[in-house]
């Protein structure tokens, strides 16, 4: 037997932010494009993009720095505080993924 988890952030009794709005948004800090990341997430834009417009809503604060079009053809960047958001995540994911483990252990052993 073996114990498994998922964690997600909550705003008023809401998901909110978990493993996907996660992948999304690193995804469109590697790529620096809302539309590629959606692509390689097999995902519509438009699902991308209401994804994030709810995050922003939210977490009341801006993920994406956005250019739009013009010769560069456009694009995203995370904000500073959508990479905090990142790194705290990924920061309780990894805690509670060496915690949980121990406990387990503790009560089934």
């Amino acid at each position: 037997m073996e114990v498994n988890w998922k964690v997600w952030l909550e705003v008023d009794e809401k998901k909110v932010f978990g493993k996907g709005p996660w992948e999304l948004l690193k995804n469109i800090d590697e790529l620096g494009s809302l539309r590629q990341a959606a692509a390689v997430m097999k995902m519509s834009y438009s699902k991308a993009w209401t994804i994030i417009s709810r995050l922003e809503a939210n977490l009341d604060f801006e993920l994406l720095d956005k250019q739009v079009g013009g010769s560069n053809g456009g694009g995203s960047e995370l904000t500073t505080e959508s990479r905090k958001l990142l790194r705290k995540y990924r920061k309780l994911e990894r805690r509670i993924a060496q915690e949980i483990p121990k406990i387990f252990q503790e009560v089934f052993n």
